[in-house]
């Protein structure tokens, strides 16, 4: 996976630095050139190294190519934090999430503008690495942390700051607000630098997999409203998430 999110990242920095055209999906979310390349490389690179487990990615799914899901099978956004790469501010993701049992088990995360990948795996841990010329190098290993007694680091969507967010800031009284685009909002609960990320407008499983798997990872959690885990395979909502919290230790 983690070769696969490098060379789909690759592809993606090349539309990045041409002049791209943009389109309007049915949802009317919009859609580049780089979204659809990227999932060219990451389902083929799926499909021949493990044929068997099934595979949701989100431009696929959208253009009504819907595989059932298993017990086990990834989730798939080729490039995730698109108004991010479209105002040009690098925080923009590549995401490769598997789900076992309605439950993320590994992710990748790689921000090729950043040049900046996170790999996890559940029950073993989750490690950070610079990209130089298409290899990860200098892994370390990330850790959440516990919330500081002076109070949490709350960390935002950039392009999603509704009013329910607004509120829940106003009752937590963070000691300090950040924002990030992407997956990178999870990757920074991972690594510690943040302590909570709200979301209460609408997001996708293949937004949130494979982030989910390296906050799990790293130690972390990311419950529904009613404190419950976020869970993987909801085809009853069309693979739609519930408002949820994403927290550290």
């Amino acid at each position: 996976m983690i070769s696969l999110a490098i060379s789909a990242g690759a592809e993606v920095m090349s539309v990045y630095a041409s002049d791209f055209a943009v389109r309007a999906k049915s949802d009317l979310s919009p859609v580049t050139e780089a979204d659809e390349a990227a999932e060219r490389i990451i389902l083929a690179g799926l499909a021949k190294a493990d044929p068997a487990t099934p595979i949701v990615s989100e431009e696929a799914y959208s253009a009504g190519r819907r595989e059932p899901v298993g017990d086990r099978f990834y989730l798939v956004d080729p490039l995730d934090g698109t108004r991010e790469f479209l105002s040009r501010n690098g925080e923009f993701t590549v995401n490769i999430g598997v789900i076992e049992k309605g439950e993320p088990a590994a992710g990748v995360v790689f921000a090729p503008a950043l040049s900046c990948i996170y790999a996890g795996l559940v029950g073993s841990g989750v490690w950070k690495a610079q990209v130089l010329d298409g290899t990860p190098e200098n892994w370390t290993a990330i850790i959440s942390r516990v919330t500081p007694p002076e109070g949490p680091t709350v960390i935002a969507s950039r392009s999603h700051l509704d009013p329910e967010t607004q509120k829940f800031l106003k009752k937590i009284k963070p000691k300090q607000l950040i924002s990030a685009g992407s997956s990178l909002k999870f990757c920074r609960i991972a690594e510690g630098s943040a302590d909570l990320y709200p979301r209460f407008g609408r997001t996708m499983e293949w937004d949130t997999a494979a982030g989910h798997a390296i906050l799990l990872a790293s130690g972390g959690k990311v419950l529904m409203e009613n404190g419950n885990p976020l869970r993987y395979g909801k085809v009853e909502r069309g693979l739609d998430n519930p408002a949820f919290i994403a927290s550290g230790r």
